[in-house]
């Protein structure tokens, strides 16, 4: 809507298997569909008569905002990109939170468990965000209690809100690597976090190694960005990883500034 009211043509979606969008069985993620839901997006888009092709940019939040650093290196189409309070899903589901698990023994583990959680009960769910809160929850396990379980956020279709992903639903992240080739893609990209985002490494690795070819965190090295003077990344003082989602009580989002990046790059 805060796009489209700035004079762009704004098409908003669930992913694959989750929300509003098809597909079975149900929140279920994939490193190649969740790809993909960008690409027939820009497919659907390129399509309408009041859109020009050549000028289609978007959008990923959280999770979805690796998977559009995803889409942009995969799709040329795609001419600017905005990564907003991202996680790279697939470095932590295979390595964990800060690559706490990141080695052998625990993957070993973790793969182990799916295997025998498939046989068991491969519908069961994992849970959405904790409730009732403990009181000695970390602050990011806070923040997104005060988004999902509260009129702010909550939906009753929002898995987080409720009885969480398949817990087999995003084994296939763990043996993927989303953002090898982020390093090569051409077109723009701003990267925004929260200077306060318990996330914030997910984006400074990612802008890093799209603009150098290497980063702290990524076993993979590449030759720097051929065009860098068109990557960004804006960190905003004072916003946690949540308040990028709807701007949160400060307001956090910088929307002009989008519209102005996108009014520049598309």
């Amino acid at each position: 809507m805060r796009m489209a009211e700035r004079g762009f043509v704004a098409l908003a979606f669930d992913p694959s298997y989750t929300g509003e969008s098809s597909g079975e069985p149900r929140r279920t993620a994939s490193p190649d569909i969740n790809t993909e839901d960008f690409m027939a997006a820009v497919d659907f888009l390129s399509k309408l008569d009041n859109v020009d092709p050549e000028r289609i940019g978007i959008i990923g939040i959280c999770g979805w905002g690796g998977i559009a650093l995803n889409a942009a290196a995969a799709d040329t189409r795609i001419k600017a990109t905005v990564a907003s309070t991202m996680y790279d899903m697939t470095r932590i589901s295979g390595n964990g939170y800060y690559d706490s698990e990141d080695k052998e023994e625990s993957r070993h583990a973790a793969r182990e468990a799916m295997g025998k959680q498939r046989l068991a009960d491969p519908m069961a769910m994992a849970g959405g965000v904790v409730d009732p809160l403990p009181e000695d929850a970390p602050q990011f396990v806070k923040d997104y209690h005060d988004y999902y379980k509260t009129p702010r956020g909550y939906h009753k279709r929002s898995g987080n809100s409720n009885d969480g992903w398949r817990v087999i639903g995003t084994q296939a992240y763990a043996n993927a690597r989303f953002l090898y080739y982020i390093n090569e893609i051409r077109s723009a990209v701003l990267v925004m976090h929260g200077a306060e985002a318990h996330s914030r490494y997910f984006g400074e690795a990612a802008y890093h190694y799209m603009v150098d070819g290497k980063a702290e965190g990524y076993n993979f090295v590449g030759k720097p960005n051929p065009v860098p003077e068109n990557k960004q990344l804006l960190i905003i003082p004072g916003a946690t990883h949540c308040d990028l989602y709807d701007g949160g009580e400060g307001d956090y989002i910088p929307w002009d500034t989008l519209a102005a990046f996108f009014g520049k790059n598309l």
